[in-house]
Order: structure tokens, then C-alpha cells, then sequence
């Protein structure tokens, strides 16, 4: 934060600066400067006030265009940090269960099978919302009667490093191969928890890779998994 408004701070500065020397090249500034001695009631024209205000929204854009990049990194970093959190806590389940990850009968929604974890084994529901959704806080209740921002491959019995367990919510519930979109291309719904900018997968080993909208590793579950969006 406190970088943030150094960097702010800064900008407007320069901001200023740039004003004042492009004011101070401009037609009748010049002489109305050097004439102020005798002139103490000159004023800034119609002209020099567009000019500031054209400087001032382009570099108040240049500056959060700049950094709204760097806001969509840290949310995609925290986003990958909820599903880590998540996998400890379906590790936790799997180890007392078999080796088998949460399931339920007849599931149509990931937080059926997801609501097992909740609160046995995580007591945290707010790692079920992707920070750059536009997914509301979940409230106290079921995590199966509310919706979370994740999707869920549900059936996985192994903890084979290239099978996906979770991921952001998908464009569809099919399976997808190298190149196929499984996230939003266009920042519309569905499958856009992180706009256009693709998401985060999480594998049964519990590491989590970033793909763009269209997949950058095959998706095809070989066992009887299904693919459950929020």
C-alpha cells in the first residue's frame, strides 16, 4: 500500500511538472509570464485549462492501467493460494477415507461434494471464493447450499501429479484437451472468475498451475471423475 501511494505521490508530481512546461510553452504564456511584474491579474485561458485537463486523464490512465495488471497478478496468486489451502484439507479427508477424495451421489454443483470438508476438516469457507470473482462472501451455512467459485473433478481414488482435482469455474463441465478453452476468452461469463485472463488449476498432488482461457494441458480424466462447476 505504502508503495502504492509513493509511486501516486510521484505521478502527481510529474504531473505537474509536465503542466507547467507545456504551459509555459504555450502561445501568450511565455509573455504573460515574463510580463506578470506589470500584470498581476493574468489568468489561465480557455485553451491552457483543456490542456491540463487532456494531460491529467491521460496520465491518471497511463498510471492505473499500469497497475491494474499487477492488481490482477495478486489476486491470481491468492487465488492459487485458496486452492493449496483447499487441497490440505481434501489430503486430510483422503487419507481418512481411503485414498478417496469427497463424492456425493447424484452431485450437480462442486460444493455438494466439497460441503464434506466443511468443518471437519476446514472451518476457513472464504478459500472457497476466488478473490478475483465477483462471488459474494459465504455465509455460515452448508457450503452445499451456497455457491462457491471453484470446480470440482469429482472421483479421483489417486494422487497422480497430472490429474486435475479442482480449478477455477470452467466454461462448461466437459473435459478439455491442449488448446481447448476451459476459462472465458472474452471476460464474460461463465468461466471468467479472473475476466479474460484464463485461471488456476489444481492437481491431485497438490500443486496448482495458471493456464490462459484455452487449456495449456490436457483436462481428460481417465477414471470415472466428473466435472462439477459451481
Amino acid at each position: 500500500m505504502a508503495r502504492a501511494n509513493n509511486a501516486h505521490i510521484a505521478a502527481t508530481v510529474r504531473t505537474k511538472r509536465t503542466v507547467s512546461s507545456i504551459l509555459w510553452i504555450l502561445p501568450g504564456r511565455r509573455n504573460a509570464s515574463e510580463a506578470s511584474t506589470t500584470d498581476q491579474n493574468s489568468g489561465f485561458s480557455l485553451l491552457e485549462l483543456l490542456v491540463v485537463l487532456a494531460i491529467t486523464v491521460i496520465l491518471t490512465t497511463l498510471y492505473w492501467g499500469s497497475n491494474s495488471g499487477n492488481r490482477q497478478k495478486q489476486m491470481q496468486v491468492q487465488c492459487e493460494s485458496n486452492l493449496q489451502k483447499i487441497y490440505i484439507a481434501l489430503e486430510l479427508f483422503a487419507n481418512e477415507h481411503e485414498l478417496k477424495f469427497p463424492e456425493k451421489t447424484g452431485a450437480r454443483v462442486s460444493a455438494e461434494p466439497l460441503n464434506s470438508l466443511v468443518p471437519h476438516y476446514t472451518s476457513d469457507t472464504s478459500l472457497f471464493i476466488c478473490p478475483a470473482s465477483k462471488d459474494g462472501p459465504l455465509g455460515t451455512g452448508e457450503l452445499q447450499k451456497q455457491k462457491i467459485s471453484y470446480a470440482y473433478y469429482m472421483g479421483w481414488h489417486s494422487k497422480e501429479p497430472g490429474d486435475p482435482l479442482m480449478s477455477d469455474k470452467q466454461i462448461n463441465t466437459q473435459f478439455k484437451t491442449i488448446g481447448q478453452a476451459v476459462f472465458s476468452t472474452n471476460g464474460q461469463a461463465p468461466g471468467n472468475n479472473h475476466g479474460k485472463n484464463g485461471g488456476n488449476v489444481l492437481f491431485c498432488d497438490g500443486h496448482v498451475q495458471a493456464s490462459p482461457p484455452q487449456s495449456a494441458f490436457s483436462l481428460t480424466p481417465t477414471q470415472s471423475v466428473v466435472l462439477l462447476n459451481p
